[in-house]
């Protein structure tokens, strides 16, 4: 039995692709989401925390989440 493999965070570039937005934007959306989660530098944004922040549903994100 295979088990799909699905990422837990979130980089500007799938920012990018699920906003449309520029990287620079992407990069300063995760640095607001790490502020607002009081998360350190070199902490990752997981998807829930990106969901959770912008009010998508995690349903519609993971299929724009390429591997």
């Amino acid at each position: 039995m295979k088990i799909e493999a699905a990422r837990l965070c979130i980089y500007p570039k799938d920012v990018q692709r699920i906003t449309g937005k520029s990287e620079r934007y992407s990069r300063m959306l995760l640095q607001k989401i790490k502020e607002a989660f009081s998360k350190q530098e070199h902490q990752f944004v997981s998807v829930e925390e990106f969901c959770s922040y912008t009010g998508l549903k995690i349903d519609q994100v993971q299929p724009l989440l390429l591997d």
